[in-house]
């Protein structure tokens, strides 16, 4: 039985009326890095939304921008959480980072927040902007990842803007799968719990679940994704969302489109921001910092 729209829509907003986003522990924080930021607006089909833009030391010096889309269920609005890897990219690989806040669920649903951030590429490739808008990269964790994926599908399918990489960290990939038969012996209960809530509220109907910018890893999309952003997809092995991940690692290494897979052990979902080890999390950072050098440096 579905979870009831009205009470999941209420729990949706009490829970963004929460808190702030969850402390970042100060050895993977990185406040040791120089971060130049500044607010910036970003006009999309939904609205204007808030971004706050992360610029290399040195000052913008041709290289490209790396868009960013924080995790939160497609529920909570917590861009801050991301500072570190914001941050980490920024100062790393010496692009330009926008940390992109976009609209969440239910104040906007299915499938506006992928639109919001495919519009957010398009905004980047315009001339004009402090980095050449021909080198995209986007990234993001968990929701965040669900909507880099979608909106790189989106780059694909109308032709631009060219998206030179795509970052999926612990990805939502398949919301045609109910949260509670993800969760198996030695996954997290956290997702498995809430996810019904996300779910319900981010994308309502069910039937259209199973759209390819909601469940590019459910089982009715096998459209080709030959020419598509190479990824750098990031699993985690207590994460009850890795083996939608995984398939979709697959399927994007069957079409000449896979990166790297790097599927971490011993950690779960959110291992950068809920507390892991610098030993865990520098690494993967180092990683994409190094992934996003080749591709918009």
């Amino acid at each position: 039985m579905a979870f009831p729209r009205r009470l999941a829509d209420a729990l949706a907003r009490l829970a963004q009326r929460a808190p702030g986003a969850p402390r970042i522990a100060p050895e993977i924080a990185f406040e040791e890095l120089p971060a130049r930021t500044e607010s910036l607006t970003i006009p999309t089909r939904h609205g204007e939304i808030p971004a706050v833009l992360y610029s290399p030391p040195g000052g913008p010096s041709g290289a490209g921008v790396y868009l960013n889309l924080h995790g939160g269920g497609f529920v909570m609005r917590h861009p801050e959480q991301d500072d570190a890897l914001c941050r980490f990219v920024a100062a790393t690989a010496e692009v330009s980072v926008v940390n992109i806040d976009y609209t969440p669920a239910p104040q906007l649903r299915f499938p506006g927040p992928v639109e919001q951030a495919y519009d957010a590429a398009l905004w980047a490739a315009e001339p004009g902007r402090p980095w050449d808008g021909a080198k995209i990269a986007i990234g993001g964790q968990s929701a965040g990842g669900s909507l880099a994926a979608g909106a790189s599908r989106l780059a694909l399918e109308n032709g631009g803007p060219r998206v030179s990489l795509q970052v999926l960290m612990y990805p939502a990939l398949d919301l045609t799968v109910p949260a509670r038969r993800k969760r198996t012996a030695g996954k997290e209960a956290f997702l498995a719990r809430m996810g019904p809530v996300f779910d319900r509220v981010y994308c309502p109907e069910e039937a259209q679940r199973a759209d390819r910018l909601c469940s590019p890893a459910g089982t009715r999309d096998a459209a080709s994704l030959t020419g598509i952003a190479p990824a750098l997809v990031v699993t985690a092995q207590r994460d009850i969302l890795r083996e939608e991940a995984v398939r979709y690692a697959a399927r994007l290494e069957a079409d000449g489109a896979l990166l790297e897979h790097i599927d971490l052990p011993d950690v779960g979902h959110g291992f950068n921001i809920l507390g892991d080890s610098r030993e865990a999390v520098l690494p993967v950072y180092e990683r994409i910092a190094q992934a996003t050098v080749g591709a918009i440096g």
